[in-house]
């Protein structure tokens, strides 16, 4: 779906200035809480400066298949990522978390491409992503497999929705690299910047990557040479290996 995606932008100019450093895919943030999520005119005024050729994808967390769909057509978004808990399962004597996207909800998007973004789940489990790979199979069962698992980094259990993303956290890349892939393709995200993404993608072995807060100046404000640098940084190592 993409090699180089830059999440979060909340400017026109951003969107033209991503896909002007070399970006194929831009992240427009539909996640309430998040610094990053857009009303429905600045969606589509964002949307609207994106080049042709460059994918057009809306995060969401908890939505319902009415509120995506509805996004899809009135933005003209061209994938949608699901960004939520892949279950309701609070931790013990935690509270319920919030944010959930059921497996079923991929069946009922109209056969749009899903990226589901999935975590490696703490501690020394044998497998970090075996909840991820359930979250998948019960997908598929339902007509609805996603096109691609993006890997960020694990987010407070507990914490609004606008913390499942976006916050600086970095994914352990030793650890994912020693994981069994999941059944689709993958892409990492979690706290890259151009300093670190060169480094993310030679420890995990993947070569797809997302970036939101390393190429910002402030929490939506992106950086025309921090996108520059991260672009070019991760595209040596993307088509050079």
């Amino acid at each position: 779906m993409f090699h180089v995606k830059i999440c979060g932008l909340t400017r026109p100019e951003d969107a033209r200035l991503a896909a002007e450093a070399g970006a194929d895919a831009v992240g427009l943030n539909f996640v309430p809480g998040s610094p990053r999520c857009l009303g429905a005119d600045l969606a589509r005024a964002v949307a609207a400066a994106v080049p042709r050729g460059v994918l057009r994808v809306g995060v969401f967390a908890g939505a319902t298949a009415a509120e995506i769909l509805d996004a899809v057509r009135t933005v003209g978004l061209d994938a949608v990522q699901l960004h939520g808990h892949l279950g309701p399962v609070p931790p013990a004597g935690g509270p319920t978390r919030v944010g959930v996207d059921p497996a079923d909800l991929c069946g009922r998007l109209g056969g749009l491409p899903i990226i589901r973004a999935v975590r490696l789940a703490p501690g020394p489990q044998p497998d970090g992503l075996a909840e991820a790979r359930r979250w998948i199979e019960a997908a598929a069962a339902s007509g609805g497999p996603p096109s691609l698992a993006l890997v960020d980094a694990q987010p407070p259990t507990d914490g609004p929705v606008g913390t499942l993303g976006g916050t600086g956290a970095t994914v352990d890349w030793d650890r994912l690299a020693k994981t069994p892939p999941l059944s689709v393709p993958m892409a990492l995200a979690g706290g890259l910047n151009p300093a670190n993404v060169a480094a993310a993608l030679l420890a995990t072995g993947l070569r797809r990557v997302d970036a939101a807060s390393g190429v910002e100046s402030a929490p939506g404000i992106k950086d025309p040479a921090k996108m520059q640098a991260f672009v070019a940084a991760a595209r040596r190592v993307i088509f050079s290996t």
